[in-house]
């Protein structure tokens, strides 16, 4: 499945449109977003986790939605289910994003 690169207005509808999202909030300057940016796209591709809308945002760019999950720092991922936040916070590896990803199946 296809990343989807959002804002603050686009993912208030995509929540509530999607059943099961992952969000990777990113900032340009960040090692260790363009570290896991390889495992983020090939997660998007695994049949294994094709129910789940894989969305991107910039932090900077988008304060309403940073705000709202508490952004602490990034790679910063939140996962939503049928328009609720279940979980988020900041991930530094392949399988602590792997674990999020597994909590929404």
């Amino acid at each position: 499945m296809k990343i989807i690169e959002c804002n603050d207005d686009h993912l208030r509808l995509l929540i509530f449109e999607k059943e099961k999202v992952i969000v990777k909030f990113i900032d340009e300057a960040c090692e260790v977003c363009k570290q896991l940016a390889p495992s983020f796209t090939r997660f998007s591709s695994d049949h294994a986790y094709s129910d789940i809308t894989f969305v991107r945002m910039s932090a900077s760019e988008n304060p309403v939605s940073s705000k709202e999950v508490r952004l602490t720092g990034t790679p910063f991922f939140a996962i939503y289910r049928k328009g609720t936040l279940r979980e988020c916070g900041v991930v530094a590896t392949e399988e602590e994003m792997k674990v999020l990803l597994n909590s929404l199946k």
